[in-house]
């Protein structure tokens, strides 16, 4: 069985998204082995077998001094003592490259998720390292059309794949089952939202709408990371809950009545696919989400999310959305429109992209 090396900025138990949906499924077929950044520790690294996934987990005594060629020297001892000879490489982040670039891989794919160029705290040589992974990438892709858009002079074998869904997983959201327990006393309406909480995340919003209506409830579920928590804003109608487990998500927001696509629009969001919307899609709940423009085109064009530009048509939308009596016939058309939308197709998608370039050598006529 072929090896895949995949290099990313994200830990592997960070939060269940795009690299854990791809990488389960390419471990059908491959041994894959996921490096997360370094840790700080005697330079050493070990292996953790999770989800059929190989975690390779690198500790690094200092990472000022000599941090490339340190890292050089882990990753060659880890293929010696691994005997890792025959291997495809797999980028989240080009900043790998600084300690990878003399691999001779298979085949080399840069799955560009994200612009992490203009995400807080974003290392300055970053673009330049982005710049050196397209010439070095055999097939690109991207995590969304608009990154595509951004991105498609640049190499000559690039592909868009936004954000699918484990239909499966989300539908167990449209059975209801027990609240969770530090959920239940909430009141409804509830507005819910999950996902990493960073400088994306539109805290302005959320403090007008949730001071102008204070009997709505926001849930709140994830991580706080790279701003400060006391910058989020406090009510009594807002409820942080605190990460959750992917396999808790389901039971959480099958009693939201509204979910959320609450992001700022700023630089950082731009090129953001959110895998958020067609999960919540798929758990058959409305959604408000701001003008991502991944979420306008298609979601918000084809009427299956509302797009909420201010606190003014926030509030209007949640006002409307509450007042249904029915969503049986949206359910249909949201059904409809996701019939072909699955992690399992883009698996294959992917999978087929990256065949072709092992036949032709990486050669394209």
């Amino acid at each position: 069985m072929q090896n895949i090396l995949c290099f990313s900025h994200l830990r592997w138990n960070f939060v269940f998204q795009r690299p854990q949906h791809l990488l389960t499924r390419f471990a059908k077929n491959y041994n894959v082995f996921y490096f997360e950044e370094p840790h700080t520790g005697p330079d050493s690294y070990e292996i953790i077998r999770q989800d059929g996934i190989s975690i390779v987990v690198i500790h690094i005594e200092n990472h000022h001094d000599d941090y490339k060629g340190r890292m050089t020297r882990i990753i060659d001892r880890f293929l010696k003592e691994q005997q890792i000879q025959d291997y495809l490489c797999w980028y989240y982040t080009p900043m790998a490259l600084e300690y990878t670039a003399h691999l001779k891989p298979k085949v080399t794919i840069y799955d560009s998720m994200d612009e992490l160029s203009a995400f807080r705290f974003a290392p300055p040589q970053l673009l330049a390292l982005e710049e050196a992974l397209f010439k070095k990438a055999d097939v690109v892709f991207t995590g969304g059309h608009t990154l595509y858009q951004a991105k498609k002079e640049r190499h000559h074998n690039i592909h868009p794949f936004p954000s699918s869904i484990d239909k499966d997983h989300f539908h167990k959201a449209r059975r209801k089952t027990a609240d969770s327990e530090d959920q239940s006393h909430i009141p409804h309406p509830r507005f819910g939202f999950f996902g990493v909480i960073d400088e994306r995340f539109d805290i302005e919003l959320l403090r007008e709408v949730s001071a102008r209506k204070p009997e709505w409830h926001f849930v709140i579920i994830g991580p706080v990371v790279k701003i400060d928590p006391a910058d989020l804003p406090k009510a009594g109608n807002i409820h942080y809950l605190g990460p959750k487990k992917y396999d808790e998500l389901p039971q959480y927001i099958s009693h939201w009545d509204i979910a959320l696509v609450l992001f700022a629009i700023n630089e950082s969001t731009e090129f953001i696919s959110p895998t958020k919307t067609p999960e919540y899609l798929s758990a058959g709940l409305p959604v408000i989400s701001t003008p991502i423009k991944d979420v306008v085109r298609p979601y918000g064009e084809e009427n299956l999310v509302y797009i909420a530009d201010n606190a003014d048509t926030f509030i209007a939308f949640g006002e409307e959305e509450l007042q249904k009596d029915s969503r049986k016939e949206w359910l249909m058309k949201v059904d409809e429109f996701l019939a072909d939308d699955s992690w399992d197709n883009t698996f294959t998608k992917m999978s087929l992209l990256i065949e072709t370039v092992k036949t032709t050598n990486g050669i394209y006529v």
